[in-house]
């Protein structure tokens, strides 16, 4: 479930305190979010943006049939690598 807690955000997204955590007097404030948070619709996109982007800075290329298929040679052996999200 914390998959989707690390996605940088493109757009300005705000939300109401958490609720246990309202500063006293502050009560009308609202809290804008760096780092995406689970349950946003932006979240998978978020998080798969971040991961497609480490795993080519590793050296592996992705799929032109499947974007969830990642493929990199090492030593002239073939690493594959399948990504499943479940609701993605």
């Amino acid at each position: 479930k914390t998959a989707f807690l690390h996605g940088d955000l493109e757009e300005d997204i705000y939300m109401d305190q958490p609720e246990g955590f309202i500063v006293p007097g502050k009560e009308d404030y609202v809290c804008r979010l760096k780092k995406s948070l689970y349950g946003l619709k932006q979240s998978p996109r978020q998080w798969y943006k971040r991961f497609d982007s480490f795993m080519l800075s590793k050296g592996f290329q992705r799929s032109q049939y499947d974007s969830c298929v990642y493929l990199k040679f090492v030593n002239g052996s073939p690493t594959y690598l399948l990504l499943y999200v479940d609701d993605m």
